[in-house]
């Protein structure tokens, strides 16, 4: 999938993927992380997300990369914070108090422009990818956090009546990206009321991902 497509969603305003209040499977399952007030969570293809401000409010500092700017000037407006930008190699660095968020290429991120990371939030970065780009994904993820433990959000859905993104992934294929690393526990299964996008039958499914 190529980087235009996500460029043309953000200029034409099609992101039906935003949210209007913190995604509830977060609000519920965070305290699984068993994280410490002031610890960096790491939010991959953040978009403008209401999670980002849930996360601060309750004395995280959150990291994220995103590929459109658009996004990120709205999240900080959102968000009545005025940063610093600067340039970091191929990425552009928007910093405040408690949040640092990266716009660019996900893969143009390393683990020494990332910092420490105590724990990743994927909301939005698996299911917006084709299949053809997660394990080069996963594999990035995980290396640049140094295999930090995950809540990842994720849908069940045939495929077959819908294509993504966002795109359905499936139990086995989390086990392939991440058993290696992690141990995997299903936290919740929640059907979607009216199908997502109103054509498939679906349920938002939430996993937490400890290191062995």
């Amino acid at each position: 999938m190529k980087a235009s497509f996500w460029h043309q969603r953000w200029e034409l305003g099609e992101i039906a993927f935003h949210e209007q209040e913190a995604n509830h499977l977060l609000v519920h399952h965070l305290g699984k992380l068993n994280l410490v007030k002031g610890s960096r969570i790491f939010l991959p293809l953040c978009g403008k997300t209401t999670d980002i401000a849930y996360l601060m409010s309750h004395g995280y500092c959150v990291t994220g990369v995103e590929l459109s700017e658009i996004a990120i000037q709205e999240l900080f407006h959102n968000l009545e914070i005025i940063p610093t930008i600067s340039v970091i190699n191929q990425l552009k660095h928007y910093h405040a108090e408690g949040i640092d968020i990266f716009v660019g290429d996900f893969f143009d991120l390393n683990e020494n422009i990332l910092g420490k990371t105590d724990a990743i939030y994927d909301r939005a970065a698996l299911v917006a990818l084709p299949l053809e780009m997660r394990k080069s994904y996963t594999q990035h993820l995980t290396k640049i956090t140094n295999n930090a433990a995950q809540l990842l959000i994720c849908f069940e859905y045939n495929q077959a009546i819908m294509d993504g993104p966002p795109f359905s992934i499936s139990p086995d294929e989390i086990r392939q990206h991440y058993e290696n690393i992690y141990s995997i526990d299903s936290v919740e299964k929640k059907e979607i009321i009216g199908g997502l996008k109103k054509k498939a039958e679906a349920k938002e499914c939430a996993w937490v991902l400890n290191t062995h």
